[in-house]
């Protein structure tokens, strides 16, 4: 059986004829910055969201970076966050010459555990960064409590997210600002790299767009040192057709990881993911925790079945971050699950039948 890791072909195929005419009315307008579809992405996501404001741009990293920017995240400070990620979350803290504050993470949801936070602040501390990995949002009711105690700003990681609830409102409206990620693999995808940022203070909000175009109110007047992060009107164009489908595909997700959920109850070799009370998850990736990770993957390789492991190293354990002198023991969970974490097929086109076939390769 020919199943793919992520389904973008089928996708496609569903959407190619609005996709391609409204790539077609870009290239004839020759309108590639800026303009009237990326204001309509921007109006929809902020609609979906509930967010006041919605600021595209070219990549989920970029957003994180213009999110730590506009809190004035300079050289020296301290900026909370789990090690249990890709490496862009605690790389834009890095890249400001701040210094990513490591927490470990709970072993139900894989996202930090808000209750070991608090230990970690500073007077040094600017803001925390949670993810919400996995398609599923860590406890931000905890983490706002604790970030507004101590007049810290909070960042959600949702790069993994879009879609997702937590108790009744939107990821990305969850906090200080939220970042999502386009990139093509997640639940919201393009066809190239794109991101976005969400906030509900207008000063925020104008000070993100001006620094993410080069730092500029006025055309040639620049008021901030910024970044080209703007994001291309194709991919905007690409966009606003997913959205027109976004809310069918999130069920279908729901219901795909709550059916892979319900086969794989009775499996003595691995761990289903847990969704909290209050919450959903999209299922960015559908990850398993396993036993004998190397063998079951082999064993579902040799039967057609892809896999991947998010992630294999925690960020700690990375040579890029040797200089903050940590080392393996100091995040006991963040390593048991990096040991054995593993993702299975997962897309809003994955049939019964294939995931039947999936899990049955898993059983053996």
């Amino acid at each position: 059986m020919n199943i793919p890791f992520i389904d973008l072909k089928s996708q496609y195929e569903n959407y190619k004829e609005e996709i391609n005419k409204e790539v077609l009315s870009v290239l004839e307008s020759t309108q590639f910055i800026l303009g009237p579809q990326v204001t309509k992405l921007e109006d929809s996501l902020a609609t979906y969201t509930g967010a006041k404001h919605a600021m595209v741009c070219s990549s989920g990293t970029d957003a994180l970076l213009l999110a730590l920017m506009a809190l004035d995240v300079k050289s020296g400070d301290e900026v909370i966050t789990t090690p249990f990620t890709f490496i862009a979350t605690a790389e834009v803290i890095a890249f400001l010459g701040a210094v990513p504050v490591f927490v470990d993470i709970n072993e139900d949801d894989y996202n930090i555990d808000a209750s070991k936070i608090e230990e970690k602040i500073t007077s040094k501390t600017k803001a925390i960064m949670p993810v919400s990995l996995y398609g599923q949002v860590a406890d931000m009711d905890a983490i706002n409590e604790i970030a507004s105690r101590y007049n810290i700003a909070v960042i959600e990681d949702a790069c993994q997210s879009f879609g997702a609830d937590y108790k009744g409102k939107k990821s990305c409206n969850l906090s200080t600002i939220g970042c999502t990620s386009f990139f093509p693999s997640k639940p919201l995808g393009c066809y190239g790299d794109g991101g976005a940022l969400f906030c509900n203070d207008d000063a925020l909000a104008h000070k993100i767009r001006v620094l993410l175009n080069h730092g500029q109110e006025e055309r040639y007047k620049h008021k901030y040192i910024g970044i080209n992060g703007r994001l291309d009107a194709l991919q905007a164009a690409i966009l606003n057709v997913k959205m027109n489908h976004f809310e069918d595909e999130v069920a279908k997700r729901f219901e795909i990881g709550k059916r892979y959920t319900k086969l794989l109850e009775d499996s003595l070799h691995v761990k289903a993911p847990q969704v909290l009370d209050g919450r959903t998850s999209v299922y960015a990736q559908y990850s398993i925790l396993c036993q004998n990770r190397e063998e079951l993957m082999k064993q579902l390789n040799a039967a057609g079945v892809p896999t991947a492991v998010h992630y294999p190293i925690p960020l700690h354990l990375q040579e890029a971050f040797a200089y903050l002198g940590l080392k393996e023991g100091d995040f006991p969970v963040s390593e048991k699950v990096s040991k054995g974490i593993m993702s299975l097929p997962m897309s809003p086109f994955l049939t019964r039948e294939q995931q039947d076939f999936i899990v049955a390769s898993i059983k053996g």
